[in-house]
């Protein structure tokens, strides 16, 4: 029976609480990847960050103020309007990772088996399961795509 400890990928990419959105950013940018878990100074999981996070959080701060059906900035753009744009990007890159993550996180241990966690993706529809230790602490992450992964070398 294949386990969680099989699939996940270890040690995951994970950021602190107490980070910027910016620190975030760069973090998925830099990994290609959609989330990250938040964990505290001990390393246990407190949350969940990811693109889609980011986005709601921008569009409720209107980060981007929207005049047009287009978010491109063309030479005809008003200087006033990029000036706006780029004090609603300084502020999120401001922001901590706290204000905008998920605080609600669906874990599993390293002995839980693949199908159990695949079970629980797709009931609670989230992308990526942190992998805990018995003292809570993040010890890897499964995501959509090692699930993928898995199905394909069985």
């Amino acid at each position: 029976m294949t386990l969680a400890k099989d699939i996940m990928s270890s040690p995951a990419i994970s950021i602190r609480e107490d980070q910027s959105v910016k620190e975030a950013l760069d973090l998925l940018a830099r990994h290609n990847i959609s989330g990250l878990p938040v964990v505290d100074d001990d390393g246990k999981i407190v949350g969940i960050i990811s693109n889609t996070d980011v986005i709601r959080y921008s569009q409720q701060k209107n980060v981007i103020s929207q005049h047009s059906a287009s978010f491109w900035v063309s030479p005809y753009t008003d200087m006033d309007d990029i000036a706006s744009i780029r004090k609603g990007f300084e502020m999120l890159h401001r922001t901590r990772v706290d204000q905008l993550m998920t605080r609600k996180v669906y874990s599993t241990s390293e002995e839980t088996s693949a199908t159990d966690v695949a079970k629980l993706m797709n009931r609670r529809n989230v992308n990526r399961i942190p992998v805990v230790d018995a003292s809570k602490k993040l010890v890897g992450i499964i995501t959509r795509a090692d699930m993928v992964k898995c199905m394909a070398n069985l």
